[in-house]
């Protein structure tokens, strides 16, 4: 691996928000002077969907600005960066959890992103019923607004619903690279379940606003998505090795290291997220993730070994571990890997940051990010 030189976090941040400001030039010039709201704007994709548009407006005038809110019910503490921004005019935080009646003085949104919801494994094993609550009774209480707004004569410009690849469950290998026509392989009762069927159930609620209420709602499908923002403490494969590489552990891998994965960096994600909502299509899924390389969790984690060595001088190796919960493995894909024509064909979709760059600006990121609180 090449020698870089090891940026600042504030250089890292400028350097990305720059990227994503011009990769959406056009379609944030049709948010230009509207309002949005982006639920669950406290979470990992909440870092630079929300940071990205205010920093798109430092080089607007005031009226023609993203005008941000953010409901949240910052079950896991309000993050600093969050807490920095507070008091710029563009944004607006309100503590609300989406699975309860939306506040009766909300006012008019032209576009909503629901983000809400728990995405860590860890997470959602532990609150199943708040997971489900989010993805399905969340969600519904959006697309009834959406319809409330329509028929006050205030239609919503645009609605994306997040969903996951984890609706595809464990793809047979003659359907991998995995498109959006594939049904799924999926067990409805497993310890994944209550995550990946209340995703599978809010496609549905999707489509049926779309077609029989005419609500301009898109699912986007994320693929392993990383990056700043990715709290070190959430769980997932990447902070668990920053988290070890930090301590100056070993890298504890929880498997035997053949299951593959994509990993689609942050920018290239947000990027997408925001083509979906304005130029998808109503009523359609969109895998947005990138589709090389697939990498196996072993070479992952060498790969996070390598870097960390170049970056801080670690000296750790990659083990084998075994994890605390029984269940961790259970219904885990073997491989994950999108196929994106789709995206690149409706939306311009095409993601730039290759693996090997964005665990480097990852571990940058959890160098300066080391606890739940600062992340």
């Amino acid at each position: 691996m090449p020698s870089r030189r090891v940026a600042s976090l504030t250089e890292l941040l400028e350097n990305d928000l720059d990227a994503l400001c011009t990769d959406l030039a056009a379609e944030f010039d049709r948010l230009a002077g509207k309002r949005l709201l982006i639920t669950g704007g406290a979470g990992f994709l909440g870092y630079y969907l929300v940071q990205s548009a205010l920093h798109w407006n430092r080089s607007r005038p005031a009226a023609s600005a993203i005008d941000v809110t953010v409901f949240d019910n910052y079950m896991r503490g309000v993050p600093a960066w969050l807490e920095a921004l507070k008091s710029r005019p563009d944004l607006h935080l309100r503590r609300h959890d989406i699975i309860q009646p939306l506040p009766s003085d909300m006012g008019h949104f032209d576009w909503i992103i629901h983000a809400a919801g728990i995405a860590s494994p860890m997470y959602y094993r532990q609150k199943p019923l708040l997971c489900i609550d989010a993805n399905i009774n969340g969600l519904r209480n959006l697309l009834d607004y959406a319809v409330q707004e329509r028929d006050a004569k205030r239609p919503l410009e645009g609605f994306l619903f997040y969903s996951s690849s984890e609706i595809y469950g464990d793809p047979s290998a003659d359907a991998i690279p995995t498109d959006e026509t594939y049904r799924g392989n999926v067990s409805c009762t497993g310890p994944r379940a209550c995550y990946d069927e209340s995703k599978r159930f809010g496609e549905t609620l999707c489509v049926i606003y779309a077609r029989h209420e005419g609500i301009p709602v898109k699912m986007a499908r994320p693929f392993n998505n990383y990056g700043p923002g990715l709290k070190i403490t959430d769980g997932r494969v990447l902070p668990d090795f920053a988290r070890n590489v930090l301590a100056g552990e070993d890298i504890v891998m929880l498997s035997d290291g053949s299951p593959t994965r994509t990993f689609c960096y942050a920018t290239d994600a947000i990027t997408g997220y925001y083509k979906v909502l304005v130029r998808g299509h109503d009523g359609e899924a969109y895998n947005i993730g990138i589709d090389r390389p697939e990498i196996s969790m072993a070479d992952l984690a060498r790969l996070v070994s390598s870097t960390a060595r170049e970056l801080f001088g670690y000296q750790g190796k990659v083990v084998l571990g075994k994890a605390q919960e029984a269940d961790y493995l259970i219904d885990n894909p073997n491989r994950r890997c999108p196929k994106i024509d789709k995206a690149r064909a409706h939306l311009g979709f095409s993601p730039k940051v290759l693996v090997e760059e964005g665990v480097y600006r990852s571990l940058v990121w959890y160098s300066h990010n080391r606890t739940a609180e600062a992340a």
